[in-house]
Parts: structure tokens; sequence; C-alpha cells
């Protein structure tokens, strides 16, 4: 249903280093740059998530941004990667049986604030 999603950065060249290096951990990677303002990711050339300059609103508002990962050791790395990059912990990586028994996920904050989170929803 969705075609992608954007999210404003107070300073993308921070939010780019951030996402170059967790995305990677799921298979994802830059796809669109334009002048490092705006920046397209996904896979197969086909940018779903972007960031940009913040320029509307005041104020922060959280958003939450799942990526999906193809295995479990896929969900680690991306936390490992986010938290080597100083990100902050919400939630390590475990089992989410609330949402149903095989939802593996965790969950980091991105140089903004915002909640991303890697989840797998496969059997180990």
């Amino acid at each position: 249903m969705l075609d992608h999603v954007s999210i404003q950065c107070a300073d993308v060249e921070a939010s780019a280093a951030f996402y170059d290096a967790v995305l990677a951990t799921v298979g994802g990677g830059r796809v669109k740059d334009f002048a490092g303002q705006f920046i397209g990711y996904g896979v197969d050339g086909v940018p779903d998530f972007w960031i940009g300059v913040h320029t509307t609103g005041e104020g922060f508002r959280e958003s939450h941004v799942a990526f999906r990962a193809a295995d479990r050791a896929s969900v680690r790395a991306l936390f490992q990667v986010a938290v080597g990059h100083g990100a902050d912990v919400l939630h390590e990586p475990r089992v989410w049986p609330e949402y149903h028994p095989n939802y593996y996920g965790a969950f980091v904050r991105d140089p903004d604030g915002n909640n991303v989170e890697a989840v797998c929803h496969r059997a180990e």
C-alpha cells in the first residue's frame, strides 16, 4: 500500500551517515541523492524511504519507522551498527510475542530522535 515514507532531519549529513550504515545491514542503500538535501534509500533501485532537510513545522514530532530484515541476525546487526553510531537504545533485540510468536525486533533512536526498528517475522 505504501509507496514511500519521508522524514525531515535537523542534520541531514548526520542522519545520512546513520542510515547509510544501518540500512546496509538489512540490504538497503542510497538510491537517490539530491545534493545531500534529500536522500532516498531502498533496494533494487527503488527509493521508498527518504530523509531530507527540516523545512516545515515547529519543534519535533517523533516518527516510527520499521525496516524489514530477512533474518534475526540482520536485526541484531542493524541494532549493533546503530548503537555503534551513538543511537540511544529503546529496546534490545528480542521476540515480541504480544505482536505475534515470531515477531523479532529491536528499537533505537536515530540522530533526530525518531524510533527506528528492525524487524523479522520469521522463526529463528
